[in-house]
C-alpha cells in the first residue's frame, strides 16, 4: 500500500484546522492577540515546507502549504496593517 495517503490525510487535517482562525482574523481584523514575530517566522517556515514539497514532488505537501501560505500571508498582512495604523 502506498503511504502517500497518510500525507494527504495529514495535509488536509492540518490545513483545515488553520482555516477557521484565518477566516475569523481576516473578517474581524482583530489581531491584538497575535504575535508578529510568530506569524512572520511561521509564514517563512511554510514557504520552506512548500519548497521542500516541490523538491520531493510531494503533492500533499505542495498543495497544503500553498493554501496555508496564502492564509498565513493574509493574516500577516492584516497584522502589519494594524500595527502600522496603531502607530
Amino acid at each position: 500500500m502506498n503511504p502517500e495517503w497518510l500525507g494527504y490525510v495529514a495535509a488536509t487535517l492540518t490545513t483545515l484546522s488553520f482555516v477557521p482562525q484565518a477566516i475569523k482574523t481576516i473578517r474581524s481584523r482583530d489581531t491584538r492577540g497575535i504575535s508578529l514575530a510568530m506569524y512572520a517566522v511561521f509564514t517563512v517556515g511554510v514557504a520552506f515546507w512548500f519548497a521542500y514539497g516541490v523538491s520531493l514532488g510531494s503533492w500533499p505537501m505542495i498543495v497544503s502549504n500553498v493554501i496555508t501560505f496564502v492564509l498565513a500571508s493574509a493574516i500577516l498582512i492584516v497584522l502589519l496593517r494594524n500595527k502600522r495604523a496603531a502607530g
